[in-house]
């Protein structure tokens, strides 16, 4: 299978084929008050829209629920306060009214006590060194031209860079797989599956990242436990959901004989790169085309 077809990513194409409840995963409410309301996210689920995407979101399907509950109202809906990417599962929070939503924003990092990720990641290949069993990853990060974060090599010069910081421990390490709990003193996009592949410990199931297993068909990234001081009551409040109990097994096990990913499998012979690759160029309509000279017209369909 080729990497895109119709500019469809063929891990998307993958999914849809093999994931049971694609297009049709459901959010889990853990707590709700007049206030604030804290769900379980699944992976393959985009936490709130984007321009352009017609994908379920974690907030429309949240508001659907209020909706049938009726709790929904014009002074009482959900307000996103933090994100998680698309195929990171785990613990989110929403406020429910935009003066909660402001209180949350402007003082997330003094009232989030604790939030914690685990992750799947590669062994480094070669003669890479292995990260040791705890530590900070301080590497700054740059996006590329479809704002996907990655850490620039040495020498790309003139690369806009934001500083991040990632606390991580190792719960388990396997022969070909390591288990990490991990927490971010910076929360920039992409920044736990940048900052493991640039030390050649790409996520599981990562395409973005050349990640070489997927053994769970999904991105091995999942946000285990939010803690956090309520910004109502003063309450001091913890969620955690574990992780599959598979991940763990499967780092145990170990995997000396992987399957290529599907979506992997045009590049797996190439040399392996931390920097992420770009997005196929989108092919532009005959319409978008017509008001352009034939020298444009040219150059959008190289």
């Amino acid at each position: 299978m080729t990497g895109t077809i119709h500019n469809v990513k063929a891990s998307t194409l993958y999914k849809r084929e093999h994931k049971a409840d694609y297009g049709r995963e459901r959010i889990s409410i853990l707590y709700e008050d007049k206030d604030i309301v804290v769900i379980e996210k699944p992976s393959g689920m985009l936490s709130v829209p984007y321009p352009g995407s017609k994908a379920r979101t974690a907030l429309e399907v949240l508001e659907k629920i209020m909706r049938k509950k009726g709790t929904f109202s014009a002074s009482r809906h959900p307000f996103t306060v933090h994100r998680l990417d698309r195929d990171t599962s785990g613990v989110m929070m929403f406020a429910l009214s935009e003066a909660v939503q402001k209180k949350v924003m402007a003082s997330w990092h003094q009232m989030v006590t604790e939030r914690l990720y685990h992750a799947v990641a590669e062994n480094p290949h070669g003669n890479s060194p292995a990260l040791p069993d705890s530590g900070i990853i301080d590497d700054p990060l740059a996006q590329n031209a479809h704002h996907v974060g990655y850490v620039p090599a040495d020498g790309d010069a003139g690369v806009k860079t934001v500083a991040a910081r990632t606390h991580y421990k190792v719960l388990l390490r396997g022969e070909t797989h390591t288990l990490f709990e991990l927490s971010l003193d910076t929360g920039k996009k992409n920044q736990i599956r940048a900052h493991l592949a640039a030390h050649g410990c790409p996520l599981a199931g990562d395409e973005n990242y050349r990640a070489r297993t997927d053994p769970f068909h999904r991105l091995a990234l999942h946000a285990r436990t939010l803690a956090f001081t309520h910004p109502v009551s003063g309450e001091q409040m913890r969620f955690e959901v574990p992780e599959p109990d598979d991940w763990a097994a499967y780092v145990r096990a170990g995997d000396r004989h992987p399957e290529t990913p599907v979506w992997n499998r045009e590049h797996a012979r190439r040399p392996h790169s931390t920097k992420p690759e770009a997005a196929p160029k989108k092919r532009m309509s005959r319409k978008e085309m017509s008001h352009m000279d034939f020298i444009a017209q040219g150059k959008a369909r190289r």
